[in-house]
């Protein structure tokens, strides 16, 4: 007897609950599609960067802009073996404005840098330069 006098409280206590599941059910879902539009927009970026890049790595001037280091500096103080698409250099009384030319220079080609040893020795510099392409 007593809950059919608190009935219609019961079916608003009810629809309070629904309501507020509701409500929890949906910012779940709101949070979900957001972080699954983040990873999305993260995705497409690293595919765009991979493609980037690998139009950089497949660029057939490569060759040309690594063989301009050895005629960066002088034939006298340079030692270069070139096999395939591998370089193996030595630098040897380089001055500082040299090593920062040659350095500028090698950081600005699209190579893989496998060795660069910079030695200092009075005011000259040694490096040994080793990169894949």
């Amino acid at each position: 007897m007593s809950l059919k006098r608190y009935q219609n409280e019961l079916l608003v206590l009810l629809a309070f609950f629904l309501m507020f599941a509701a409500l929890l059910y949906k910012n779940g879902q709101l949070a979900s599609q957001a972080e699954t539009a983040a990873i999305e927009k993260q995705e497409v970026n690293d595919f765009k960067e991979i493609v980037i890049l690998k139009k950089i790595w497949a660029d057939k001037k490569t060759s040309k802009k690594v063989e301009k280091l050895k005629k960066l500096i002088p034939a006298s103080k340079t030692k270069w073996s070139n096999k395939s698409k591998k370089v193996t250099a030595v630098y040897e009384g380089l001055s500082s404005a040299e090593l920062n030319k040659l350095i500028s220079k090698i950081l600005s080609i699209a190579i893989e840098i496998r060795q660069l040893d910079i030695k200092k020795t009075g005011s000259s510099y040694h490096v040994e330069f080793k990169c894949k392409w």
